[in-house]
């Protein structure tokens, strides 16, 4: 493994001392090579990740990760951070619950804060449906061995001081997930990059990918902005260009790409220690530790690359927030943004070789790939470097699309990431 500074308290006091100029890069500016064993497309969390555990757990180092632009300005950086694993059925909740589970170490595994805050997830129930379901979906989670309390209404206020006593629409209850919570997204790319150059990964921003060159129905090689780059294996993990970079090598992919809204507001001192989601106004809301209510809200109804926010669901976003917390009606917004989300026709993942041998797409995620990143990593790693899908990923397969053997996570997905 490539030295790097250890982060500890005198790491921290030596970089005060020398006026921070005794810091190293994070990672190197890499040049790339004219062949590798594995080139990774997309330098966001999936793709490092999956770089970082060929790596650590495969012993694969003559690996590239290629990024068209910066590390993590794509949809890691574009997304609200929540993680959590209640969902509802045994493949997809053994699944989210294994990232959630190693989002919990991680900090230690790659020696990098990533400022994982395990607070809670709440999902309020609007009507006597919505409540019974809870109910129903709590049992259900338990049953996959995933934390979950359903509580009633009194139960709810007495968990989430200044909610609204009186809103527009009455809350019946609530589910909680206590191991839910957040993290800094930009940190978790930063950690996972740093980790994999540790390993010797070669790490290369600027470099668009333009097309395959193919052998015999099998990728044999990258061409890029920046010259051709033979590989043996290819991994895509580009989120909601899956579709653009499927196209170049003659693929078509089972998914669609929305644009999904989300807002901060201007820091205020601490008053929400949770994560608030509520499927009647269609918004959800956290604070992080500036301060700052980080609000998100739903999918654009066309499909989309614009990475622009719109007025409506600025205005629809600022209306459930101000109906669940009426305190908050004179704060600002800051900043509106857009991801561009890769949508399934179940809402599920896809982590599976495609038609053109060693392609392979780590892709769908829809609303829910940051909380997925640690799994869908290791999920990615394991079927490039072993051949065969990792266990947890056997439901991610594109073959369900032809079976019909779906995992229709549509109503856990939702907007609630």
């Amino acid at each position: 493994m490539r030295p790097r500074t250890p982060f500890n308290a005198w790491s921290l006091i030596r970089g005060g001392l020398s006026r921070q100029r005794l810091w190293q890069p994070q990672w190197r500016k890499a040049e790339p090579k004219k062949s590798y064993d594995v080139v990774i497309i997309g330098g966001g969390g999936h793709g490092l990740a999956t770089a970082y555990y060929l790596a650590a757990r495969h012993g694969l180092r003559n690996v590239a990760v290629l990024e068209k632009g910066w590390i993590g300005g794509g949809n890691t950086g574009r997304n609200t951070t929540v993680i959590r694993s209640n969902y509802f059925y045994p493949e997809s909740a053994a699944f989210y619950d294994y990232a959630l589970t190693q989002y919990e170490q991680l900090s230690r595994e790659l020696d990098y804060n990533i400022m994982f805050s395990r607070r809670g997830m709440w999902v309020l129930a609007h009507d006597p449906h919505q409540r019974d379901r809870m109910r129903h979906s709590a049992n259900a989670m338990r049953l996959n061995g995933v934390d979950s309390e359903f509580h009633d209404a009194g139960g709810v206020y007495a968990a989430i001081p200044g909610l609204n006593p009186d809103p527009r629409h009455r809350i019946w209850g609530g589910l909680l997930q206590p191991r839910g919570g957040t993290a800094r997204h930009d940190a978790v790319a930063w950690a996972y990059a740093r980790a994999a150059d540790a390993h010797g990964i070669d790490i290369i921003e600027q470099c668009e990918v333009t097309g395959f060159e193919l052998v015999g129905g099998r990728v044999a090689g990258v061409k890029t902005s920046r010259g051709m780059i033979g590989c043996g294996k290819v991994g895509v993990a580009v989120a909601g260009h899956s579709s653009d970079i499927a196209r170049l090598a003659g693929l078509t992919l089972p998914i669609q790409s929305y644009a999904l809204q989300a807002f901060v507001t201007e820091p205020v001192k601490p008053c929400l220690d949770t994560v608030v989601m509520s499927p009647a106004t269609g918004a959800y809301v956290s604070q992080t530790d500036k301060g700052e209510l980080v609000l998100g809200a739903g999918l654009d109804l066309y499909l989309s690359y614009a990475q622009r926010g719109n007025l409506p669901w600025m205005e629809r976003a600022a209306q459930g927030l101000v109906d669940l917390f009426p305190q908050f009606s004179r704060l600002r917004f800051l900043r509106q943004w857009a991801g561009i989300c890769d949508v399934t026709r179940d809402s599920s993942p896809i982590i599976d070789e495609s038609a053109v041998a060693g392609l392979h797409f780590s892709c769908g995620w829809g609303t829910g790939g940051f909380k997925a990143i640690p799994a869908g990593g290791v999920c990615l790693a394991h079927h490039l470097a072993a051949g065969e899908r990792h266990p947890l990923a056997a439901f991610a397969s594109f073959e369900r699309f032809a079976t019909g053997r779906l995992v229709d996570e549509a109503g856990a997905a939702g907007i609630a990431h």
